[in-house]
């Protein structure tokens, strides 16, 4: 039936661990070296990416910092030139207001010089228009 040849049985099993030693040593070992290099630099890298991550968040929150900052100045800023043209229009409101009231103060005089001269021509051509009151007051 079979036939088993101790022989070739034993050299096929030398065979076949020399062949495995010869795997191990020359492909399995440098396979495992490299997978566990490149794990290590996957580990590396995601340790970095977070430090990273830190980094970008603490940037973050200085701009953050900075846009308020900036928005607080902006805001006095804004507050100042306000008050500053605010007390302008006051001093120009002022200035215009005490204007007026020196124009009315003028004008009201001058309303006054116009009515006394006014009465006064009209007291002094009062007889005249007596005269004729009573010559049309005679003709009628």
């Amino acid at each position: 039936m079979l036939d088993i040849s101790p022989i070739l049985l034993l050299s096929s099993g030398v065979i076949f661990l020399l062949v495995l030693a010869r795997l191990n040593s020359c492909l399995f070992k440098p396979l495992l070296k490299h997978m566990d290099d490149r794990a290590e630099s996957i580990k590396k890298d995601l340790e970095n990416a977070k430090s990273n991550g830190a980094d970008v968040n603490g940037m973050l929150a200085e701009a953050n910092d900075v846009i308020a900052r900036a928005k607080k100045e902006a805001a006095a800023i804004r507050d100042k030139a306000f008050n500053e043209a605010k007390d302008i229009a006051d001093s120009k409101l002022v200035s215009a207001k005490t204007d007026l009231e020196n124009k009315y103060v003028e004008f009201a005089k001058e309303l006054q010089n116009e009515t006394a001269v006014l009465k006064e021509s009209l007291m002094a051509s009062m007889p005249q228009f007596n005269e004729s009151l009573k010559a049309k007051l005679r003709s009628i």
